[in-house]
């Protein structure tokens, strides 16, 4: 990923974008920029990235779960799926066979 960081002309504002997807990827506000003009480190949005990505792990945690018990009942859910097709035949061949 490429990624350019522009100060806008109209707000002076930092953007930082990538340049592939033609994204901004963050916006700092000419008032919230330190000293040396770089976002100024803020709390608040590392507990809240931080937080997106432990929720992110655990929504995969999950899913991985989910889909361990799928598979554990697999072998039952093709085991009554052919006996309801075998019932099926059986039922066709005694309508047939008076």
């Amino acid at each position: 990923m490429k990624e350019i960081e522009i100060d806008c002309p109209c707000c002076e504002a930092k953007l930082l974008i990538d340049v592939r997807t033609q994204t901004v990827l963050r916006h700092a506000p000419k008032a919230e920029l330190d000293e040396f003009g770089k976002p100024r480190q803020d709390g608040q949005r590392w507990d809240s990235a931080h937080k997106t990505v432990a929720d992110r792990k655990s929504r995969g945690t999950d899913a991985f779960d989910s889909a361990i018990d799928r598979e554990k009942s697999r072998n039952k859910d093709l085991d009554d799926l052919f006996a309801k097709a075998k019932n099926k035949i059986d039922d066709r061949k005694n309508r047939l066979d008076p």
